[in-house]
């Protein structure tokens, strides 16, 4: 619940690593109903719009910049609903309207631990609800005696020490945003003569061959994120993208996404760049790899052109990125379906909790709010 000192508000809050991210966790029913005002809260929260976000708990890059919004099932079928949110570093700008697989893997342990799912003996499996996208994942984790066991695993490529494994298989990502796998019904096709493939699995993606933008799909993130010109014309080949997935003007949105594809340089599948969209992942998010590895999987796209075939849809496919590789593993669900459902193992960790300082003038009266996101259903009553 939210309480008062002077000047400022406290907001109760848990700082979680999930996967290659690092995010704001809150409890829906502390957060304003108002979306409006739930956004500026969430921006002053993480010190946003600052490049360093030295006056919030944000960290300076889109993978620290971000949060997650947590509250019991809306929807049958499912164990706890979570709310992903952008955090714009240097805009006043909330995006709801994507998922972050990487943070999802933190929603189990973090949805125990406050009491929102009960834990089971041995091994707890709970069906998250991702309320951007309607999608369902299940998540299983360790929980000896009903206690999460964050020194299960050690930590994904470049990080150290050990954390807790999460195995998180995505049931309906097919057209999580657009309702079509392939949203123009292309499984191939050009924009500006570059060849695409538009897909929305987890997350609305634009796949191409790095070579087709003038990279080689080696270069280090930063070298990709300070060439204006291969970024400018990426952003034009996005933008249309999104006209031709049915998103409409994307230039203020970060889907679609957009994966950069090259040949492997070590033991994986395929390398991939990925871009945010306006700056190259310093690693590889969840949803974009588990999109590229169904394009991988189908015949015709761009990913199965540069590999010369499709992958197995019962095996695993291996995406080089630039902080190390990502398994992604693929089920054909016993032929029931055309498309093959992903999961991933990724870690979590419990970083802090306690409360996040809100200046009280956030909460100044606000126009009237714009139509209410589903979750946004739930909250505590704004202060006056």
């Amino acid at each position: 619940m939210l309480s008062r000192s002077i000047g400022l508000t406290k907001l109760p809050c848990t700082l979680m690593r999930g996967g290659t991210s690092r995010g704001a966790f809150f409890n829906r029913e502390d957060l304003p109903r108002d979306e409006t005002l739930r956004d500026r809260v969430l921006l002053r929260a993480l010190g946003s719009p600052h490049p360093l976000q030295v006056d919030g708990v944000g960290g300076g890059q889109t993978v620290t910049s971000k949060v997650a919004i947590i509250g019991p099932p809306s929807v049958a079928g499912a164990d706890v609903d979570y709310l992903f949110a952008q955090v714009s570093v240097t805009d006043e700008r909330v995006d709801t309207r994507a998922n972050c697989g990487n943070l999802l893997a933190a929603v189990g342990p973090y949805a125990v631990e406050t009491g929102i799912v009960q834990p089971q003996v041995g091994e707890t499996v709970i069906r998250i609800h991702n309320v951007n996208t309607g999608m369902i994942a299940r998540s299983s984790f360790v929980t000896p005696g009903g206690r999460v066991n964050y020194t299960d695993e050690p930590l994904e490529n470049g990080a150290f020490g050990k954390a807790a494994a999460v195995r998180l298989i995505f049931l309906n990502g097919q057209g999580a945003i657009t309702g079509a796998l392939f949203p123009t019904g292309l499984p191939w096709e050009t924009i500006e003569d570059v060849p695409v493939t538009l897909i929305d699995y987890s997350i609305p993606v634009m796949v191409l061959e790095a070579r087709s933008v003038g990279l080689t799909g080696a270069e280090v993130p930063a070298a990709i994120s300070a060439n204006d010109a291969v970024m400018a014309r990426i952003e034009r080949l996005r933008l249309e993208a999104g006209r031709r997935m049915g998103l409409g003007d994307v230039s203020q949105r970060v889907t679609p996404k957009v994966a950069l594809l090259s040949p492997p340089t070590a033991d994986g599948t395929l390398s991939v760049r990925y871009l945010t969209p306006w700056a190259c992942h310093t690693a590889m998010a969840v949803t974009g790899a588990t999109a590229v590895a169904v394009s991988s999987a189908i015949e015709g796209t761009v990913a199965s052109i540069l590999l010369g075939q499709p992958v197995d849809r019962e095996g695993t496919v291996r995406i080089e990125h630039p902080a190390g590789i990502i398994d992604i593993l693929l089920s054909s669900d016993g032929g029931r379906v055309n498309v093959p459902m992903a999961g991933v193992r990724r870690t979590a960790r419990r970083l802090f909790e306690g409360d996040v300082m809100i200046p009280y003038d956030t909460f100044r009266r606000v126009a009237p709010p714009r139509p209410h996101h589903d979750m946004a259903a739930a909250g505590q009553a704004v202060p006056r």
